[in-house]
């Protein structure tokens, strides 16, 4: 495996009110940004913000095709993405430590930031159904057609990699320029990931590098 250097397509904001992007998110229409105390939803072909739910959002962001999902520390909560008001909550699998979240197959999968890991839950409980290790700080977690990709952030340096879901070994890296870091990711289900600026108001697209699949 060798690294190659992301290509940055877009970069959106600042945005007014926004500080830091934890997580994001893509509801098919519009991504959506944690930003501490609220989520806020931009056009991604506008870069505008439309909307915004007042929800504490430290953390990871996902979508699972009708609500939304945030981690708040110890806990993930399940938001109706039509009213903005909390439906359910579950226990976070790293009680604090919680960075990324996505949606995929059913599950939510957690990422933990100093822990190293991707964690596997059930939606409803939040039973650790699989974890897999990383050897770096993990940030965003996404998948994409079959494919499970997540972002590092460790010291000054910060890249996307595409894994084995059973085992963590990775199998395609890109490695962001220098200063710029990755803290939440998420497909827009095609050829672009989005990207949060971490301590920074910003979400960057990143290109999703074409791969032929085995037979």
């Amino acid at each position: 495996m060798n690294p190659s250097t992301a290509e940055i397509i877009r970069e959106y904001g600042p945005f007014p009110g926004v500080d830091s992007v934890g997580g994001v998110t893509f509801d098919g229409q519009n991504a959506w940004m944690a930003a501490d105390d609220k989520l806020v939803a931009f056009d991604p072909v506008s870069g505008t913000a439309v909307r915004t739910i007042d929800v504490a959002a430290p953390a990871g962001t996902a979508f699972d095709g009708q609500n939304l999902f945030q981690i708040d520390k110890d806990c993930i909560l399940k938001i109706d993405l039509e009213t903005g008001s909390v439906l359910a909550t579950i226990p976070a699998p790293g009680g604090g430590g919680d960075s990324g979240l996505a949606w995929a197959e059913g599950s939510l999968w957690v990422g933990n930031y100093q822990d190293r890991k991707i964690r596997q839950v059930d939606p409803e409980t939040g039973t650790v159904l699989r974890t897999i290790e990383s050897n770096r700080f993990v940030t965003g977690v996404t998948w994409v057609d079959g494919d499970l990709w997540h972002g590092t952030w460790e010291g000054d340096e910060s890249n996307l990699r595409r894994i084995d879901p059973q085992t963590g070994e990775v199998f395609e890296q890109l490695d962001m320029p220098s200063g710029v870091f990755v803290s939440g990711l998420e497909s827009d289900g095609g050829d672009q990931f989005f990207c949060g600026g971490g301590n920074t108001p910003v979400v960057r697209t990143i290109r999703r590098p074409k791969r032929v699949k085995a037979a």
